[in-house]
């Protein structure tokens, strides 16, 4: 597809890395020359320096031609101007990214009347992700799947459970429960597992169920904590905003410490049921002196990455609080994963899975469409979620008859709600949603999952 991104920040740069290695044409425009010019050269993209509302520049950039043209440039009236520009200058399909919460309550009419294709919220898909774990402390991570039946989760094997030593077959069969370990990292690598592969304390596991099953096994192993209440946020800007309103919602008690007096004095009022707290969240006195030992979850959510992880670092030794720290750039991660320090949000990525979900179902080309994408294990495997629209090589055929991709799983089976964990004998049919696991990268249909 021939793709034109405006906007060279992190979203942008993120976008960019993942659309190019999947093979597609890129343009990349950016006021910034020096931008334009260092993603241009990592991602063999063609770069445009200029304002990505202007017609000559989407002229230039090739808005004719272009299937896709997605704005993501820090300011969100531009970026609704570039793609307004863009439906009147070409027939691409158009993504704008929004963050505004003003804007939040009116997406479905600004959509609608400026035909645009999409509207992603990096912040906005970051609070809902953080809500999540917040519901479910004892997963680093979840993502979930068939409109919400099913769950994604990943967590850290400790040695209280008693796993290590053991196969994932003499797991299953102990437990019975219906859940799948589909995944497991060791210190850097990451395994697709069967029922043959040994467990070992310190793993770090990602299971996938429906929501029922999940929590039974969480149950069944200990790890069922208690239920989190309230939190303490450090940073009042957008991701905070949106968190407070839905946890406040939900009945949590919310406190934010703020450093910046307006931004303080903005949540107050737009947040009224929440405690604002107007001071430095790197002063140990004052996190101590606001309840840090006694909260069920802190969450970091400033504008650095490395207070945020230090913040984590400090409440893990102070409390026994739920931690989510928020990390925008991506270099560290194994360190970070060493820290064990909970579960890290990493907003940029959240933003690329839902676009590579949607570029991917646009693309596709025999109605077998990847309904949901999620890069999952920092990046290094996919989880997919296909639906089956037509009868083809995989259907109608038991899963232990299919000649499947290496390092590839068939997780679980949504037939009309009803949530089947696979077995051998089971079949896919017409009208399924399969749930695939895999390292293997850019897979477009579920033909895809057989070795060719």
């Amino acid at each position: 597809m021939n793709i034109i991104i405006v906007g060279c920040g992190k979203v942008g740069t993120s976008l960019a890395e993942r659309l190019s290695a999947e093979g597609h044409d890129l343009v990349m425009v950016d006021l910034s020359p020096a931008k334009v010019e260092d993603v241009s050269n990592r991602f063999d993209a063609m770069g445009i320096v200029g304002n990505g509302a202007s017609f000559n520049v989407q002229q230039e950039a090739g808005v004719e031609e272009a299937d896709l043209f997605i704005a993501v440039t820090g300011e969100d009236e531009l970026n609704l101007l570039c793609c307004l520009m863009a439906k009147k200058s070409g027939r691409c399909q158009t993504i704008a990214r929004v963050r505004n919460p003003l804007y939040n309550k009116e997406i479905q009419f600004i959509r609608e009347q400026l035909g645009i294709s999409m509207i992603i919220n990096p912040e906005l898909t970051a609070a809902r992700e953080i809500l999540k774990l917040l519901k479910f402390p004892s997963a680093i991570k979840i993502d979930t799947f068939a409109k919400g039946r099913v769950e994604l989760l990943r967590f850290r094997l400790k040695p209280e459970v008693g796993f290590g030593g053991k196969t994932i077959m003499e797991i299953m069969n102990q437990l019975k429960t219906d859940v799948l370990i589909c995944a497991v990292e060791r210190d850097s690598e990451v395994i697709i597992p069967n029922g043959s592969f040994v467990l070992q304390d310190s793993d770090i596991l990602s299971i996938v169920g429906s929501l029922q099953s999940t929590a039974q096994f969480f149950e069944k192993i200990g790890l069922r904590s208690k239920k989190v209440k309230n939190s303490l946020i450090i940073g009042g800007g957008t991701i905070a905003h949106y968190l407070a309103l839905d946890l406040l919602k939900i009945g949590f008690r919310v406190r934010i410490i703020e450093q910046k007096k307006e931004r303080c004095d903005y949540l107050s009022e737009m947040l009224p049921g929440a405690d604002i707290i107007h001071g430095d969240a790197s002063n140990e006195n004052l996190l101590l002196e606001e309840g840090l030992t006694y909260a069920d979850s802190l969450v970091a959510l400033t504008g650095l990455d490395e207070e945020n992880i230090f913040l984590a670092l400090f409440a893990k030794k102070h409390s026994n609080a739920k931690l989510i720290a928020k990390v925008n750039r991506i270099s560290f991660n194994e360190v970070i994963d060493s820290f064990d320090i909970g579960s890290v949000i990493y907003p940029k990525y959240l933003t690329a899975d839902y676009i590579l979900q949607y570029v991917r179902a646009r693309q596709n080309s025999i109605g077998s469409n990847v309904e949901t994408l999620y890069k999952i294990l920092d990046g290094r495997a996919e989880a997919l979620e296909f639906s089956i629209k037509e009868a083809s090589s995989v259907t109608d055929v038991p899963l232990m008859d299919l000649n499947l991709k290496d390092n590839l799983l068939i997780c679980c089976i949504n037939r009309k709600g009803t949530i089947l964990t696979p077995r051998g004998q089971n079949k896919i049919k017409v009208g399924d949603t399969v749930i695939v696991v895999t390292t293997n990268r850019g897979l477009r249909d579920i033909r895809d999952i057989l070795k060719s």
